[in-house]
């Protein structure tokens, strides 16, 4: 378990955001943290809806009970967090 920087971009914000997530947080979690930094700001809110999270520049996302340790991301890359 160690910090570890990503940097997000989350669906319908214009704003890059680094997250400092820990390295054994699930997916969710990530979508959870880039979630608190867009809804309510610049993001409306999708209630019912699931946020996913994907490498940037992909269409696969990820399991959404993988770790951020076990995804394979490097420090500070970009991730798209995106409504299902």
């Amino acid at each position: 378990m160690a910090l570890f920087p990503l940097t997000s971009k989350f669906q319908g914000d214009f704003v890059l955001q680094l997250l400092a997530v820990d390295s054994a947080d699930s997916m969710d979690v990530v979508a959870a943290s880039a979630a608190r930094h867009s809804i309510g700001k610049r993001v409306m809110s999708k209630p019912g809806r699931v946020l996913r999270v994907r490498r940037q520049g992909t269409g696969d996302s990820f399991p959404r009970d993988m770790s951020v340790e076990d995804s394979g991301l490097y420090p500070t890359e970009c991730i798209e967090v995106f409504w299902e």
